[in-house]
């Protein structure tokens, strides 16, 4: 019985020496996207008008003393937030990314989105790509990125300043 044991035990270990060695000599697929600063910039732009937008909204919210404006202005808030993402999302070709997951997949969360599948956020999804591109084109990789980051924060920032208002304030203190 150990010897049969043993003789399947290395029977299935010498069937999953090549398809291991078959996975890490495997290549990621070529990928000709290159960075478009171009489409980039306008579409930057357009989020940097819903952005300035929200900024406006924000700064009304914090003058109003009307209860009914202030709900008003936080529902166009995030009428305007969600405007600012979607332009955003946009920001980034087909595959600009890294393939078709981080930004572009299906849920991002899940299947081929960002944590896992074809095209996973980091540098398994990367290292192909980034090795292709010229010095120009990492420096252009980067500009967008520096710019997409910015717009990123200025996001998480309103999510924060309209989460306070949505927040109830404590009750006063008692005696």
């Amino acid at each position: 019985m150990k010897d049969q044991l043993v003789a399947v035990i290395t029977a299935a270990m010498l069937t999953a020496v090549p398809w291991a060695a078959q996975a890490q000599t495997a290549k990621p697929p070529q990928s000709s996207v290159v960075p478009d600063v171009k489409t980039f910039d306008q579409r930057l732009a357009e989020a940097q008008v819903h952005m300035q937008r929200m900024q406006e909204q924000m700064d009304r919210l914090r003058k109003t003393q009307d209860p009914l404006e202030r709900l008003k202005l936080l529902q166009d808030h995030y009428q305007s937030m969600q405007n600012a993402m979607g332009a955003m999302h946009g920001m980034w070709g087909p595959g600009m990314m890294g393939g078709q997951g981080m930004m572009h997949g299906p849920g991002m969360m899940g299947g081929s989105g960002m944590m896992g599948g074809p095209g996973m956020m980091g540098w398994g999804g990367m290292h192909g790509h980034y090795s292709r591109l010229t010095p120009e084109q990492m420096k252009q990789r980067q500009y967008m990125m520096d710019q997409y980051m910015g717009m990123q924060q200025m996001m998480m920032d309103h999510m924060m300043q309209r989460q306070q208002w949505m927040t109830p304030p404590p009750p006063p203190a008692g005696k």
